[in-house]
């Protein structure tokens, strides 16, 4: 039975008519392997901020069904573009949209998660030869609605495809040659990892590590599909690959430094200290679908029996955050609801960290010898995160990076802009 292979390009790959030449013919070597193949392409260079910037210039809050609507458009035109390139190869193709193949998700818009994929029409066009091209980024609900999945949706959507058919891997070829020690745009001779496990990425992925979205490497993780990071540029380098940390011989105790400086900081000030206030501010922002990520909460004061409820959440919601609290002030009874967006999280990643000791205390020591002033921590069993001003988050990830011995005597070369919808 023939292997089948996912690629999945990102829109910097597809950008022109060349470039979408030279991702045809990466395609039909792999066909001249031997295997089946499938493609998932995302909107051409910076269609999607283009659409998005062109929504909002008419409407300052558009309908997500609307835009769900206008930026699945910007898939439709890369898939027939790619799939003319493979045909006047002499290849056989055919692109298909999330609709066509019934990619389906919740019915939720700009953030839907995919919740099955109809596989029929897939494995009939892999039975009689073809290749077939896939718009990522895009499904349908049950009652035929158009939904987008959100930063990184084409990753999800190969990642998931691969699932779906039983693939051989995975391959996303992207503009770096695979998963650095932190993003080479920052320390130019970041270390490249040969490989890294599933658990690690996703940290990093969480952490800011714009090479792969967390919701990709939680779908390769939950079903075991083989994921490898390579470069659309040189494409006989074999990139990174991501696997289960049971399978990896030897790993670091730091694997590599994240930094996101799309983060905001919230404080909830003056909350009575009684049962199930931050049930309700979670829980409210929850239904909201906005995602929360570092959660400290203060001592209760004595006197007042109040304190305070910071969290951080991705930029992107700051408005329906401050909105949504805002409802919640009278209920809530507390005081002033303060927000800074001048805010970066600084994470250092590693699996090795379990069961070696000092790791927290080196990167703290090596924060304050820099001058860095530390307002939030964090902590898994793999990841130590630290809020700090945006301003400083270069030079914390120099320093980190530096000081666990990451550095690589090659400076990476970055040919695009990262990170790719």
């Amino acid at each position: 039975m023939r292997k089948i292979i996912v690629q999945k390009f990102g829109g910097t790959s597809v950008a022109d008519t060349d470039k979408i030449k030279n991702v045809a013919a990466t395609v039909i070597k792999e066909k001249k392997n031997g295997n089946d193949v499938v493609v998932v392409v995302s909107a051409m260079g910076h269609t999607t901020d283009y659409l998005v910037k062109m929504a909002k210039d008419l409407s300052p809050v558009p309908s997500g069904r609307e835009m769900d609507m206008l930026l699945s458009t910007g898939e439709g035109v890369s898939i027939a573009l790619l799939a003319m390139a493979i045909q006047a190869a002499g290849y056989d193709a055919i692109s298909f949209n999330a609709m066509q193949i019934g990619i389906m998700t919740e019915n939720v818009h700009s953030k839907a998660r995919i919740i099955d994929i109809k596989t029929e029409k897939l494995k009939k066009n892999l039975a009689e030869g073809k290749i077939i091209v896939v718009a990522g980024f895009q499904g349908v609900t049950e009652d035929g609605e158009i939904t987008t999945l959100g930063r990184g949706g084409s990753d999800t959507s190969a990642v998931a495809l691969a699932a779906a058919l039983n693939a051989e891997r995975c391959d996303i070829y992207t503009d770096v040659e695979g998963v650095y020690t932190t993003d080479p745009r920052i320390v130019p001779t970041a270390s490249r990892l040969d490989e890294i496990s599933y658990e690690e990425m996703l940290e990093l992925a969480h952490a800011g590590a714009n090479v792969l979205h967390p919701r990709s490497v939680e779908t390769a993780k939950q079903f075991n599909v083989p994921l490898r990071v390579r470069s659309s540029f040189k494409t006989d380098n074999t990139g990174t690959l991501i696997l289960g940390v049971d399978k990896m011989e030897i790993y670091k105790p730091v694997a590599g430094v994240a930094s996101d400086l799309s983060q905001a900081r919230i404080v909830v000030c003056d909350v009575p200290d009684i049962p199930g206030q931050a049930a309700r501010i979670f829980g409210k922002l929850a239904e909201e679908n906005i995602s929360v990520d570092m959660i400290i909460q203060s001592y209760a004061r004595k006197v007042s029996h109040t304190n305070d409820i910071a969290f951080t959440i991705d930029a992107a919601d700051t408005d329906k955050t401050m909105a949504t609290l805002n409802s919640l002030k009278k209920e809530l009874n507390c005081g002033e609801i303060q927000l800074n967006n001048e805010i970066a999280k600084v994470s250092i990643v590693g699996a090795g960290m379990i069961d070696r000791p000092g790791i927290a205390s080196t990167m703290f020591e090596t924060l304050a010898k820099q001058g860095i002033n530390i307002k939030m921590i964090s902590t898994s069993e793999i990841k130590i995160s630290c809020l700090v001003e945006k301003d400083d988050a270069k030079k914390a990830v120099k320093a980190l990076h530096d000081v666990f011995g990451l550095n690589s005597d090659i400076t990476a070369e970055v040919k695009g802009d990262l990170p790719d919808v």
